[in-house]
């Protein structure tokens, strides 16, 4: 138990470190956000809100949604780093070892999900210089993070099974273009579900992206929680999502 928290650690910490190495990448990742906040934000800053108080200007609303969207960008991408390390032998090397699928697999998940946090983090910081105003409720935003969390976690195990499954730099490039947009333009990130067509609201209401944006949008301007019955799909969607990534670790290993 205690060498594969070691192996864990070792591969999170090296994954962490990999991707402070990347610095083109991690500025993307905050221009990104903020020419989105801009654009959107004063662009619609007339728009009317019918779901929440009039005093809620669109910044303040899409604000989270742009935070959530940056947690969605950034965990579809997370696989790409295991391209390259089976490209690099280092992988194979690992998969070599006695050590179970766990530790490689949750070590990875945990430095990512800890970046995506990090720069979620740095959005909604962005966003106050911006103008946006926040009341949060502690409460509410620790759970608001665990719907993150959450969310960051299931995408980044789907994006590590199709990278495994794929092996090509490529075909994570068509996952990636081929998941965010829809998952995006589905959600509440941008508008809200009761101002939308009523096929895209049902859509909305089951999409995850939905569950993260609209418990962050509840703790930072409502000071509203999620409830457990909430945060159910998003941890049932985890768990489906982690396992398919262990298996597909599991059949490379074979190989090996």
């Amino acid at each position: 138990m205690r060498a594969a928290a070691e192996v864990a650690w070792l591969l999170a910490r090296r994954t962490f470190l990999k991707s402070l190495r990347r610095p083109v990448v991690l500025t993307f990742s905050l221009v990104q956000p903020l020419i989105w906040m801009s654009l959107f934000g004063f662009l619609f800053a007339g728009y009317r809100l019918t779901a929440l108080p009039p005093s809620v200007p669109y910044l303040d609303f899409v604000s989270p949604g742009v935070c959530a969207m940056t947690v969605l960008f950034g965990a579809s991408q997370a696989g790409i780093l295991w391209i390259r390390d089976l490209q690099t032998g280092f992988l194979p090397r690992l998969l070599n070892t006695p050590v179970s699928v766990h530790p490689l697999l949750l070590g990875k998940l945990v430095a990512d999900i800890t970046r995506l946090l990090l720069q979620a983090a740095a959005v909604l910081g962005l966003a106050m210089l911006l103008g946006a105003r926040f009341s949060p409720s502690p409460r509410a935003l620790a759970v608001a993070l665990l719907a993150l969390t959450l969310f960051a976690a299931a995408f980044a195990s789907l994006s590590c099974a199709v990278a495994l499954r794929a092996r090509t730099p490529e075909a994570m490039g068509a996952f990636v273009h081929l998941v965010n947009m829809p998952v995006l333009f589905t959600s509440t990130a941008l508008v809200p579900s009761r101002q939308m067509p009523g096929w895209l609201e049902v859509l909305a209401r089951f999409n995850p992206l939905s569950l993260a944006v609209d418990a962050l949008r509840g703790a930072l301007l409502l000071g509203e929680s999620m409830s457990a019955a909430g945060l159910l799909p998003l941890g049932i969607l985890v768990l489906v999502l982690y396992g398919l990534a262990a298996r597909e670790i599991r059949q490379l290993a074979s190989l090996y």
